[in-house]
């Protein structure tokens, strides 16, 4: 008996030192990717879309010939620093809500004199190894001049506050052949997926830290990284039918992240694996 209590003993231990070791080598593997991204922020190649982005900001463009420095981000034409740390908000011109993405195209729309339907998923997001898009280059310049501002999404309108609940049902929708939603990942704390460490979007710090490091440069893909493409990208991964460029859909689910991310320092464009 003293002998079989033994074994039973030892191998509580072993499975008790694998599970602490498992964690340890998790922990591990978390810190050293943050350390890589940290050690590459420095040299962020998202910082040439940046500049190229505020050459196509100030460049006359379109078949109108003008700039888009008078753009209205919603805090007055042309004024850029501190303006995506707002956004998705209300446009009263519009009267709609509107993300960084569909209101910088509408000015390219009304001011330049773009045709609306030249802006798809296929035009906005540049495919692997390709050039960055003109949106791409431009959002990345606009969050530039953005950060380390307090993230600050409005709730104060009514279609504000809309969106925000829409979003919220948007994030909980189960469907596709998997039954999946984003809570799926992104609902629970502690969950990954191979290497990659899931937030749980759903409580202020995780969803600060994730909500202010978009647009981003994907070393694995060559590219910056729009929130548009971010969600473009988690639609088709649940296998879910395709998420339209600028869709209401898009915008009430940003506008949920964004606000659940009040509070927080935009960081962005930060870089990812």
């Amino acid at each position: 008996m003293k002998k079989r209590s033994y074994l039973i003993y030892a191998a509580m231990l072993g499975g008790l030192s694998s599970m602490a070791s498992l964690a340890i080598a998790q922990k591990s593997t978390s810190d050293a990717i943050a350390e890589y991204r940290a050690a590459l922020q420095d040299g962020n190649p998202a910082d040439l879309n940046a500049a190229r982005g505020e050459v196509l900001w100030k460049t006359p463009r379109g078949p109108n010939n003008v700039s888009l420095e008078q753009c209205d981000l919603g805090m007055g034409a042309g004024k850029v620093k501190g303006a995506v740390t707002q956004l998705p908000r209300y446009f009263a011109d519009t009267k709609r809500v509107m993300d960084v993405e569909s209101r910088l195209v509408h000015c390219m729309v009304t001011q330049q004199g773009f045709k609306a339907d030249e802006f798809t998923a296929k035009t906005a997001f540049s495919s692997d190894g390709q050039r960055a898009t003109v949106i791409e280059d431009l959002v990345a310049y606009l969050y530039d001049e953005s950060r380390e501002l307090p993230i600050s999404v409005p709730q104060a309108h009514k279609e504000e506050k809309a969106a925000y609940a829409r979003g919220k049902k948007i994030f909980f929708f189960k469907g596709g052949p998997y039954d999946f939603s984003c809570a799926s990942c992104h609902s629970q704390d502690d969950k990954r997926i191979r290497l990659q460490d899931l937030p749980n979007l759903t409580k202020p710090e995780p969803a600060k830290a994730a909500f202010s490091q978009w647009p981003a440069y994907r070393v694995s893909q060559g590219a910056l990284r729009t929130m548009q493409w971010r969600l473009y990208d988690c639609f088709r991964q649940q296998r879910f039918p395709e998420l339209q460029y600028m869709s209401q859909t898009s915008i009430d689910l940003i506008t949920f992240l964004g606000v659940n991310a009040n509070g927080g320092k935009m960081a962005a464009p930060a870089i990812k694996r």
